[in-house]
């Protein structure tokens, strides 16, 4: 059966690991009589982003965060209570990993079974890598609801993430986001804030050009300095938004058949198969 009910959520997590714990499990049951199959929650859900961010690519903070995420482990007691709330369902969460002495902002993708992969974030803005170490890998893995490929937030405002995790088979991209609002030149709506229209073209634009389901949560409300953009979504093969939420808290709910989704939209020009990557060359030219 490839027909599935995906859930993308827009709320609000802190520091406060039990409570964000007992969230989780309220979101699930919700999910869960609704007959969903994944459920995608923000980045940092399970302990709170960063409080600040820098101010530019030198990496510079004008302050620094009042406090860190809580590290965790892959197979520690926190994602195990995150599968034995999931049971049938596929989650995707966001958490502090840890990995000895360094620490990976991560998107580990959760059903009753365990942890089926871990995706580190990639990309890293606005002096994000003076807490994090950065991944190196885009990798999709086998889930219920077929072939899945993960990413965090920045990662998605770059084609090749998530054009390699659909190279690598996936059907359906979670992107999970403590996405903020513009912090110049700021709108007294949300709704109209320029990085939300932002956060929302490289959802559309990512799902069309890589012909996948895509579902992108985000944290709302705020956090230290930081007021977040909410509008999760599920958006189409064919870059149609299926459904979403506001800038506020909510889930969107969207039942799609995957594999007659993706077909119809790949029938008359697919994508991936029309590439001519022997032209895909780097410059030899520094960006720094």
């Amino acid at each position: 059966m490839s027909t599935h009910t995906f859930g993308a959520v827009s709320a609000n997590f802190g520091r406060d690991v039990d409570d964000n714990l007992r969230q989780v499990a309220r979101l699930v049951d919700d999910a869960r009589a609704r007959g969903t199959s994944l459920l995608a929650l923000p980045e940092a859900c399970l302990g709170g982003y960063l409080s600040v961010l820098g101010s530019g690519r030198d990496g510079t903070h004008a302050e620094r965060p009042d406090s860190l995420p809580p590290v965790m482990d892959a197979d520690g007691p926190e994602l195990r209570a995150v599968a034995a709330v999931a049971r049938e369902m596929t989650l995707v969460v966001g958490f502090c990993e840890s990995d000895g002495g360094r620490r990976f902002n991560s998107a580990a993708v959760v059903t009753g079974d365990g942890v089926l992969g871990v995706h580190r974030k990639v990309h890293q803005p606005l002096g994000e890598n003076l807490y994090y170490e950065a991944g190196e890998v885009f990798r999709a893995v086998e889930t219920p609801v077929g072939r899945l490929g993960a990413l965090i937030c920045y990662d998605k405002a770059f084609p090749e993430a998530a054009r390699g995790l659909a190279l690598d088979g996936a059907q359906v991209i979670a992107c999970i986001s403590a996405w903020p609002a513009a912090r110049t030149a700021t709108a007294g709506d949300l709704a109209d804030d320029r990085w939300k229209k932002r956060f929302d073209l490289f959802d559309q634009a990512r799902a069309l050009e890589n012909q996948v389901v895509w579902v992108a949560s985000n944290q709302a409300g705020t956090f230290g300095s930081l007021r977040f953009v909410g509008s999760a979504k599920v958006v189409g093969p064919g870059g149609d938004v299926l459904a979403a939420t506001s800038t506020g808290d909510g889930v969107a709910y969207a039942e799609v058949d995957v594999a007659g989704a993706l077909e119809g939209a790949r029938r008359s020009m697919f994508h991936l198969g029309d590439r001519r990557p022997e032209l895909y060359v780097e410059p030899a030219v520094s960006y720094a």
